[in-house]
């Protein structure tokens, strides 16, 4: 598994496309926007080279945002998430980000908490899928 910043934007689509517009029902007009351009996106492959996991990280002064995270079905459990998201936040310290943001899918909060996100806010919807706040101090 290797997991690398990449200007790769088809192969990072095309993730976000099989997990959140075909598997969430997430409409294509919600999940593609004008963001990706000013991003930094991660690619994680796995050992035949294969696209299998991508985040996209915005950075506003010394606050940064972890988003669009996304694992393939067949590597969900295998750890993908965890290290993705520990790449995510080594990529948010280098550039001198000092806490961290998420938007996390009600059931997958579990996953950041354990991760060290702490929930913050109420409830919302997003793309018809209920959403909560988090944030981790990370410097």
């Amino acid at each position: 598994m290797t997991i690398e910043e990449t200007t790769d934007l088809a192969a990072c689509h095309a993730l976000r496309r099989t997990v959140f517009i075909e598997e969430q029902s997430v409409p294509e007009a919600d999940e593609m926007d004008d963001l990706d351009e000013g991003a930094i996106h991660l690619l994680a492959r796995d050992e035949a080279g294969r696209p299998v996991a991508t985040a996209r990280l915005l950075i506003k002064g010394d606050t940064g945002k972890i988003g669009r995270v996304c694992v393939l079905a067949d590597q969900r459990g295998t750890g993908m998430g965890a290290a993705l998201m520990q790449a995510a936040i080594d990529a948010l310290i280098a550039r001198g980000v000092r806490e961290a943001h998420l938007g996390s899918q009600v059931h997958a909060m579990g996953f950041y908490e354990r991760l060290g996100f702490v929930a913050e806010g109420p409830v919302y919807d997003d793309a018809g899928i209920p959403h909560r706040d988090m944030v981790r101090v990370i410097a």
